[in-house]
């Protein structure tokens, strides 16, 4: 079978590799406005099944969906400061409507705190109304001077988390939480994503937070990517939009709060991750097709025993699709499935039929194999979780082969320029050497423990930044 070479290899050029195998496997294509995308099925299939591995997450803490508008008064945003100042070259804003300018701008939602804590204003009055704890997928508008699909769009999708404390503790613990036990279990267990959690520097962290925690996961050219984040905003919105409540004791109190978020940038970080030079690699747990069974000729007998083999993996649990286009030349059906990702392929013509047997490919170590028909129920659930595993563990080995331990900014830079991460005490970098570190494209991405926890505070003792160029 003709390998897919319709994509730029990746070694050579990996920008041009990303584009081809967006566009080659049908995951989205440029929107008419610079910077928008549309999401092809393939592409928002992938993000539904992302969607309902993370929504049940969120929901296990006690979180509720709601929807916020899309529109939100301009006013709302020069509340806080910091938040308006971080915010202000990305906004669109919207001055005329209905065929007269408007009495006040509304701007185009880039995030929501804002207008959350309008509402949370209105809906916490006492202790008991707490802790809030609210969710919302949806879409936002940041304006972007430099588009990639994906990983930097003028509008993406994403959800945003929202909650509201009685006490700061509360808070720095729902944080964590989510972090550890929404995200961190997310991109792990199923997107098989190797990360490391840490706290952003002060630079770094969302404009209006007390502490922004991140996961970073390095892709496939060594750069890193921000997978998601977790930001305790202290009562700094609470105190811009009056947001109190009664406490046990009658005093009015300020509430303590969260925002967080994961988006569409999490296919892009799939697509640079798992995909290789053959297309995408879709970890078993993720894929909306985890086996696709395909009829090499159209002879009734082969097209009679897909169908069977395909109702049979379905009832055991496998997702499946049948595909018996034998319109189609066998080849161009295979190497289609190889660029889309499908973690299996189950392949039978007539002389398999004859043997009572299947081709088994599989897509995420490579090769084929002949295997028994009667044993594919049996055999298909281990094979998908053996993939799943070694995707996993070929994204931390390329992270452990490819962090290095230094102790200059010049070594730091070096290594991020080489295409790898730096790990280098935050005594040593300290914010002059961050400064020294922007000058050259890099980053710090996030500051940890010495032991590889998230540490407490920016200053703590033994702290290593993590340093790298990103996307």
């Amino acid at each position: 079978m003709a390998k897919a070479s319709v994509l730029a290899p990746r070694a050579d050029d990996f920008p041009r590799w990303y584009q081809d195998l967006v566009n080659k496997a049908e995951l989205a294509d440029n929107g008419p406005v610079r910077g928008t995308m549309v999401i092809r099925p393939y592409g928002y299939g992938l993000w539904e099944r992302m969607q309902a591995e993370m929504d049940a997450r969120i929901k296990a803490t006690g979180t509720q969906n709601a929807y916020f508008p899309l529109l939100i008064p301009q006013s709302y945003l020069t509340r806080e400061a910091d938040h308006v100042e971080g915010f202000a070259p990305e906004l669109a804003v919207v001055t005329h409507a209905g065929g007269k300018e408007l009495e006040e701008p509304a701007v185009v939602r880039p995030t929501s705190e804002t207008i959350v804590n309008e509402y949370f204003s209105k809906w916490v009055q006492s202790y008991r109304d707490l802790p809030l704890l609210i969710n919302q997928w949806a879409n936002v508008v940041r304006w972007e001077l430099r588009p990639r699909l994906f990983l930097r769009t003028t509008e993406f999708l994403w959800q945003e988390g929202h909650t509201a404390h009685a006490t700061y503790e509360e808070a720095r613990d729902f944080a964590a939480r989510i972090q550890r036990h929404v995200y961190g279990d997310f991109l792990r267990d199923v997107l098989a994503m190797d990360f490391v959690s840490g706290r952003k520097t002060v630079k770094e962290r969302f404009a209006g937070a007390i502490n922004t925690l991140t996961l970073e996961s390095m892709m496939g050219d060594g750069k890193a990517l921000q997978m998601v984040t977790s930001h305790e905003l202290g009562q700094n919105f609470a105190k811009a939009f009056n947001t109190r409540y009664l406490s046990r004791e009658g005093s009015q109190e300020l509430v303590w709060q969260t925002s967080w978020g994961s988006t569409t940038r999490m296919i892009g970080a799939l697509v640079m991750t798992h995909g290789d030079d053959d297309g995408l690699r879709v970890p078993p747990r993720l894929a909306q097709i985890q086996a696709v069974v395909l009829a090499v000729k159209g002879d009734e007998s082969v097209l009679a025993k897909v169908r069977e083999i395909g109702d049979l993996l379905t009832a055991a649990g496998v997702r499946v699709h049948v595909d018996d286009r034998t319109d189609v030349p066998f080849g161009r059906r295979a190497v289609d499935w190889e660029l889309k990702g499908v973690p299996v392929r189950i392949e039978v013509g007539p002389r398999d039929l004859e043997n009572g047997t299947a081709m088994l490919a599989r897509r995420i170590p490579g090769g084929k194999e002949p295997v028994a028909i009667d044993s594919l129920v049996r055999l298909l659930p281990s094979v998908l979780e053996q993939d799943q595993a070694l995707l996993l563990a070929q994204s931390r080995a390329r992270r452990e082969a490819r962090t290095a331990d230094v102790t200059t900014v010049e070594e730091a830079v070096e290594a991020a320029v080489a295409g790898g991460w730096a790990r280098i005490p935050w005594a040593d970098l300290g914010a002059e050497g961050e400064a020294r570190l922007a000058e050259h494209a890099v980053t710090v991405r996030c500051l940890v423990g010495a032991d590889g926890s998230v540490p407490e505070s920016e200053d703590a003792p033994g702290n290593v930044a993590l340093v790298a160029r990103a996307y």
